[in-house]
């Protein structure tokens, strides 16, 4: 199901979707980056990808210091609110983050899933005020697509 109006940076071929904005994310399979119903925004799950490639791979680690994963995660954060940005009519920007998932892919035992989590809140708070903090889940997960670290995913309020 394709959105009832084209997202602004993208649009609609026979072949698939097409990115007309090079700052956004470029989908990794068949789905669209974000959905808007009503006063809602869906992102899909995002990566820490710039142009496509994977910035950083391999499971967060017990013995690496957080600021190793804090580049990844603030990227995965903001091609998420990127893509939420997405499908805004002109004028109109993010009333709130209603929700923020972060999936952490970790090695077995890990423990600071949340410390992780804390970096993609922090990222919303200084993009969009006290309107960027809304409900959290950070979950634990074995691995992520293309081995990714880390993946964000919001919903927002228009």
């Amino acid at each position: 199901m394709q959105p009832s109006r084209p997202q602004a940076g993208w649009r609609y071929s026979s072949s698939g979707i097409v990115m007309t904005d090079p700052k956004n994310p470029i989908p990794q399979g068949d789905y669209i980056p974000a959905i808007r119903n009503g006063n809602l925004i869906y992102t899909s799950g995002m990566t820490p990808r710039r142009e496509g490639v994977l910035i950083l791979t391999g499971p967060v680690r017990t013995a690496a210091p957080l600021e190793t994963y804090r580049e990844a995660v603030t990227l995965a954060c903001a091609n998420a609110l990127t893509a939420a940005r997405s499908v805004l009519s002109d004028g109109e920007q993010i009333g709130a983050i209603l929700s923020l998932t972060v999936y952490v892919a970790a090695e077995p035992g890990y423990t600071e899933h949340a410390k992780v989590a804390d970096i993609a809140s922090a990222y919303l708070r200084s993009a969009l005020g006290a309107k960027g903090i809304g409900t959290r889940a950070a979950i634990g997960v074995a691995t992520l697509p293309g081995n990714a670290p880390v993946e964000i995913q919001l919903v927002a309020a228009v």
